[in-house]
């Protein structure tokens, strides 16, 4: 469902929306949420009239919670912005906030070449709230989308605004599920801050390829897992999980700089999945830091293994990047470098 909100000689910003909290506002005879009705937008959020862009809507016929999110939703997503992507200078996409860093960061690896923002936002409280922080965030994103230096868009690449902060969307992960900082980005800085002006911090932009036009990527393989460790952790539940039907990668989630425990079954049962051609590939576990594979004696058998090093890379990132990697049906000679390669500004 597609609805328009202001002129279009301005510069022009697609609102999706897919669900979430920030959709929502409190029906007060029964006191439950419900859908918030789009078409009355500048009527209820009149600061939008003050921004100086056109704003355009679309909706998701069923509006979804973010728990529910999949591959289908995220190839939706892409398809809305590939085929609005000529009449609209900026995204903002409203989204549950449980998922929102799973699925900016495939989006970030779906859209190659882009040259316009995609800002991911939503809240922790309902728009019709009375002390929500729905309505600064979706002004403020529309705001970043909006923003332009010699015609150019200054965002040039996926983001997500949460609580004053734009972060490079597949550096984040959600770490509070009550407070308004709702996201954090470890490894790396803010792109803008907003305070009393938007503090644009231009070195940290990622700067596209402005030769080359945009292309959406659709195919996304979903035969992937992700493996916590824990003390306890036994060679039975390895073993059933890494001979798993058609799987063919998985996230190993480990200790501190990519430490994992030295028992001789666990590198065996390693070795015997990539011997299957099953990729491997080895984050921290801990919300910051980096993987340094041969920095402990409790890695270098995973270094000898020649597991992938997911460096400094967020779960969140690093499986979605699993199922675009493997959706383009890349090499599996070649696997191990591209997954290594920076893409989209995702990892050192």
């Amino acid at each position: 469902m597609k609805n328009k909100y202001s002129k279009v000689d301005k510069t022009r910003i697609l609102l999706i929306y897919t669900g979430g909290t920030i959709g929502m506002v409190k029906d007060y005879d029964s006191g439950a949420l419900k859908a918030f009705d789009f078409n009355k937008l500048i009527s209820n959020i009149p600061e939008l009239g003050q921004l100086d862009c056109a704003i355009d809507s679309i909706t998701f016929d069923v509006p979804i919670d973010s728990s529910n999110m999949n591959i289908e939703h995220w190839v939706n997503i892409a398809t809305i912005i590939e085929k609005h992507y000529d009449s609209h200078e900026g995204f903002v996409v409203l989204h549950g906030s449980d998922t929102m860093s799973y699925t900016s960061s495939a989006l970030s690896y779906m859209l190659e070449n882009l040259q316009k923002p995609v800002i991911f936002t939503g809240s922790q409280l309902p728009i019709g709230d009375l002390r929500t922080d729905a309505k600064e965030n979706l002004i403020t994103s529309i705001q970043i989308a909006a923003l332009r230096e010699d015609n150019k868009p200054v965002v040039q690449e996926v983001g997500l605004y949460f609580e004053y902060k734009l972060y490079r969307a597949n550096r984040t992960t959600k770490i509070n599920a009550e407070h308004f900082e709702a996201f954090a980005s470890l490894n790396y800085p803010a792109l803008i801050e907003s305070g009393v002006h938007l503090k644009v911090n231009r070195e940290y932009l990622l700067r596209p390829n402005t030769a080359k036009r945009l292309k959406v990527h659709k195919e996304m393989d979903q035969n992937v897992v992700i493996i916590k460790l824990f003390p306890g952790f036994n060679q039975t539940v390895l073993h059933s999980i890494l001979n798993s039907p058609n799987l063919k990668a998985v996230v190993l989630e480990t200790y501190g700089s990519g430490n994992a425990p030295t028992e001789e079954w666990f590198a065996l049962e390693l070795k015997k999945a990539m011997e299957r051609n099953i990729f491997l590939i080895n984050v921290t576990q801990c919300s910051g830091g980096s993987v340094l594979m041969g920095r402990y004696e409790t890695s270098k058998h995973l270094q000898k293994l020649q597991i992938i090093n997911g460096k400094d890379i967020t779960t969140e990132a690093a499986i979605t990047k699993l199922m675009y990697l493997l959706g383009n049906n890349i090499s599996p000679k070649l696997f191990k470098t591209i997954y290594e390669t920076s893409l989209r500004g995702e990892m050192q």
